[in-house]
């Protein structure tokens, strides 16, 4: 078990029956860690465990998350070469300020994608003036890091 310091939603935490898509709230609950997805050409010396390593993405510039309501591809990762998804709001993944260099997906309204519910909850870097996110949860890198290397396939997250 161990606690770390970190940057939540602009407009706090709330219950995940309360979330709504574009709330900036953070979902409270035990989540469980989805996709890792990492910047390939940032060199973070990373000794993951086996167990995670189907879990790994490296992030490439067209790599997009739906997060429109609206679409078939909510809550999911896209690329931008898939011009369907241009039509709808989304997050570029592959950021210059680095926030999104190392994300773990949280297992937020995965199973199943419910509309409108919130999406792209995701563990990121924090900004360096620890600004509050839009409902992700931001960590300064070492901390990041640390986790990489301490979590394993069955591990959760609690969020309270």
């Amino acid at each position: 078990n161990k606690v770390f310091n970190c940057e939540i939603g602009k407009n706090g935490k709330i219950p995940p029956y309360q979330k709504k898509e574009g709330d900036k709230s953070t979902p409270l609950g035990v989540w469980g860690i989805g996709k890792i997805l990492l910047r390939k050409d940032k060199n973070f010396n990373l000794k993951i465990k086996k167990s995670l390593l189907g879990r790994i993405i490296y992030i490439k510039k067209n790599f997009l998350w739906c997060d429109d309501p609206n679409s078939i591809f909510y809550n999911k990762l896209v690329k931008s070469n898939n011009t369907k998804i241009l039509k709808f709001s989304h997050e570029k993944l592959y950021r210059q300020d680095g926030v999104y260099d190392i994300i773990l997906e949280i297992e937020y309204n995965v199973k199943p994608i419910i509309k409108n519910k919130g999406s792209a909850i995701f563990i990121h870097l924090q900004k360096n003036n620890y600004q509050s996110t839009k409902g992700c949860i931001a960590l300064k890198k070492k901390d990041l890091l640390h986790l990489l290397n301490i979590i394993k396939s069955r591990t959760k997250i609690r969020i309270y």
